[in-house]
């Protein structure tokens, strides 16, 4: 498994457990609802800007998109 399979598992675990939607997040973080999805199935190498905005939107720390 790759990085961006990890992160993406990572940000999809981290929304679910505040029982947000794809769209929701995406909505709060200020990108697609497609993105969300790419970036969920690791299909896109995230930009640090985005990983700062996905961070916000769920309220955490950016190391903990990285770490358990």
């Amino acid at each position: 498994m790759n990085i961006q399979d990890k992160f993406g598992l990572r940000v999809r675990k981290i929304r679910l457990t505040q029982n947000l939607s794809q769209e929701e997040l995406a909505f709060k973080a200020g990108v697609h609802r497609t993105y969300i999805g790419a970036i969920e199935r690791g299909e896109k190498n995230i930009s640090l800007k985005n990983i700062e905005k996905i961070a916000k939107a769920l309220k955490i720390e950016i190391k903990e998109l990285f770490f358990e």
